[in-house]
């Protein structure tokens, strides 16, 4: 089964292709505002590097947040209408997950991504070989708050990192902290791939028709990057 997948969570537009579960193509390109002009002629172009067209693709997976409202807003429209386009099926999964399944050790896992206002998107997991569990909500909070969660050795994932890096440190919680690499922190298509793949196998996919971005914020103040 061939799949196309994307993440257009944050600045990073993140695609990649794979055959029966193994990926074969990936890409992380900073296209930002150009995103909407450019997301379409990017992906023809990785497809060209693999031999296939859009035809050839049998599904697609797709990032769907939390983040940037544009980004996302963008690629899920981009992924809705080539489904349509070829009548092919659509699978939709957090970014907060993609992220947590690049985590390459078994073990806790906290995501925490950037929100802006001093805030972050958060959610906590287990993960054990390829399997993910979440344990909880996806939530909009401050990172103190999140870190209070923290009271076993866990993996520390995300953007956020960065940002709250001060916060991270000077915690009681930190001797509980590993850092995650720093190229991990951004959602990468190729892991979403690999989160996605038993779904297509097991043909679980996702109503095209009623698939919305993961937005944390209230609808009246989301944010835009």
């Amino acid at each position: 089964m061939n799949i196309l997948s994307i993440d257009t969570s944050t600045k990073n537009f993140s695609l990649a292709v794979g055959i029966d579960g193994k990926v074969i193509r990936y890409r992380n390109v900073i296209l930002g505002r150009l995103l909407s002009s450019s997301i379409i002629p990017t992906m023809n172009n990785i497809l060209k590097k693999v031999d296939m067209n859009v035809q050839d693709i049998d599904g697609f997976a797709v990032g769907l947040g939390p983040g940037s409202f544009t980004g996302l807003r963008v690629g899920l429209a981009t992924i809705k209408g080539l489904a349509f386009a070829t009548n092919k099926p659509v699978i939709g999964v957090s970014s907060l997950d993609v992220l947590a399944m690049g985590v390459k050790r078994d073990g806790n896992i906290c995501v925490v991504c950037d929100a802006r206002r001093d805030l972050v998107y958060a959610a906590l997991y287990t993960k054990k070989g390829m399997q993910l569990q979440r344990e909880g909500d996806y939530v909009l909070s401050d990172i103190q708050s999140i870190l209070k969660k923290v009271k076993v050795e866990t993996i520390l994932i995300g953007d956020g990192i960065k940002v709250f890096e001060k916060d991270i440190r000077q915690a009681k919680q930190n001797q509980f902290i590993i850092l995650a690499e720093e190229k991990l922190w951004k959602p990468q298509a190729k892991h979403l791939l690999l989160l996605t793949e038993e779904r297509f196998k097991k043909r679980t996919f996702d109503n095209v028709d009623t698939l919305v971005p993961l937005y944390l914020y209230p609808e009246d103040c989301q944010v835009r990057k």
